[in-house]
């Protein structure tokens, strides 16, 4: 009986991260085309079933919204990105906190 109840957990896992990725897509759809309040939603619905059936959000799309206020960033329109010290400086315009990620160095050999 285990089997069974695994083998759906994996399905609803994997139809989970495609719902996660649907979403993202169509919050970029929508803030291209300026409709933000929109795009928020669809990131925060991602979040919930992120968190809901205990599947990470994809690494393509975690730069993608605010760690603070969880709004979807556009550049330039939503969120300003810098480079600073070796670090990716991103400032959200909706919660005007800061995000620092490291940026790698990959050197050519």
């Amino acid at each position: 009986m285990p089997k069974r109840h695994n083998r759906k957990k994996e399905l609803q896992k994997e139809i989970a991260k495609q719902r996660i990725q649907r979403l993202f897509l169509l919050a970029e759809h929508y803030a291209l085309n300026g409709r933000l309040k929109l795009s928020d939603r669809y990131v925060f619905l991602a979040r919930k079933i992120s968190m809901k059936y205990l599947v990470p959000v994809p690494n393509q799309f975690k730069r993608r919204f605010c760690k603070h206020c969880y709004s979807y960033l556009l550049p330039s329109v939503t969120c300003r990105t810098r480079i600073h010290k070796g670090r990716i400086v991103t400032y959200c315009n909706n919660c005007k906190r800061y995000m620092r990620m490291p940026l790698q160095n990959r050197l050519v050999k």
